[in-house]
């Protein structure tokens, strides 16, 4: 890529798309098309067939997708293979029918089975079941990752796709009810904190900043803590706090914070293309943790004193994600930020936001 190119990063207000514009201007490349989902409907194929005639970037990253936790991936999953699905559709053909010269697309470590053998390398594509939780949003990722493989192979184009493991960092989505693990974790603790020390003026703040449109903003102190206690945050009548949490603990997941991952999609968008990389490359740390342990290291950066409380009745999901991330180790490029920085530097810009 040379700085004067146009780039249009698709998602760019989102977790992922926001640090690849960050990191893009980092390096020095100006020359960005950024559109809000009101300015540009990506699921509308005349829109981004008229969009991409128009300002026919030379490079594309599609960071745009419906994406959340394992709560709203089970309650919506028609919602999460449509959207989905129309998104790459429509934006990976315009990019072929439009002459963009490289397209990188963002796929997710879900797409892998779900008793996958680990740490998952990338042949394990399709070599057994999907998690059930997530295989709406699975199915839609792997049509991506083939789309971008099949034009390849029949056009000529060079468009890459590769899996990154969970995510996390600045701009995250905090939502308690579609948001992943650890921003899920990062506001409970947070709220809980505020809970335990009757800040209630606090809480109305942060749903304020984060809002969500049950919460009862002009509601009574009562009226608030129902409402956190359908979302696990209670305080018995011993003044005691604790906050319920789904599922054993035990599942061990991967977590990278998303400005490492910037930096990878980067690094590849500009040294490698098809030909180099295959059908795709993994990107994490090639380091796992525990739920459980997880949600203790939250705890403490976050300061929250309560108790935990963990609800085995509710799904574990995959037993355990852990990337193999040996292919892009090998290109030159691994993960800088441990996952406690991450993590504080995350709760830092929560709390400042």
């Amino acid at each position: 890529m040379k700085k004067e190119d146009k780039i249009y990063v698709a998602g760019h207000k989102g977790l992922v798309g926001s640090a690849i514009v960050r990191e893009l201007n980092k390096k020095g490349y100006k020359n960005l098309i950024l559109k809000t989902h009101t300015e540009l409907d990506l699921e509308r194929q005349k829109v981004v067939e008229d969009f991409f005639e128009k300002e026919k970037p030379d490079y594309v990253f599609l960071a745009a997708a419906k994406v959340g936790g394992i709560m709203s991936n089970k309650t919506y999953p028609a919602e999460f293979i449509y959207n989905n699905l129309l998104i790459q559709v429509n934006i990976i053909h315009s990019a072929y029918k439009f002459g963009v010269r490289k397209l990188l697309f963002l796929g997710s470590s879900c797409i892998y089975p779900r008793l996958a053998p680990q740490p998952m390398k990338e042949e394990s594509l399709l070599t057994s079941p999907l998690e059930p939780t997530n295989e709406a949003y699975a199915l839609a990722k792997i049509a991506g990752i083939k789309m971008c493989r099949y034009y390849n192979e029949q056009y000529g184009t060079d468009y890459l796709a590769v899996q990154p493991t969970n995510l996390y960092g600045r701009n995250d989505n905090y939502d308690l009810f579609n948001s992943h693990v650890l921003p899920a974790l990062i506001r409970k603790f947070h709220l809980a904190k505020l809970l335990s020390e009757d800040k209630f003026s606090e809480i109305r703040e942060d749903f304020k900043k984060r809002p969500m449109k049950e919460f009862p903003l002009s509601g009574n102190d009562g009226e608030i803590k129902k409402f956190l206690e359908k979302f696990g945050i209670l305080k018995g009548d011993d003044g005691q706090v604790f906050v319920k949490l789904w599922g054993t603990g035990s599942p061990k997941r991967e977590f990278l914070f998303v400005d490492d991952l910037a930096e990878a999609v980067v690094f590849l968008m500009k040294k490698y293309d098809y030909n180099d990389i295959g059908e795709l490359i993994n990107i994490g740390t090639g380091e796992d943790i525990t739920i459980k342990k997880l949600a203790e290291i939250v705890k403490t950066i976050v300061e929250f004193d309560g108790k935990l409380d963990w609800d085995s009745s509710k799904p574990d999901g995959t037993p355990r994600k852990l990337l193999d991330v040996s292919k892009i180790n090998n290109l030159g490029w691994k993960a800088k930020t441990s996952l406690e920085t991450g993590i504080k530097l995350t709760y830092k810009d929560y709390v400042k936001f």
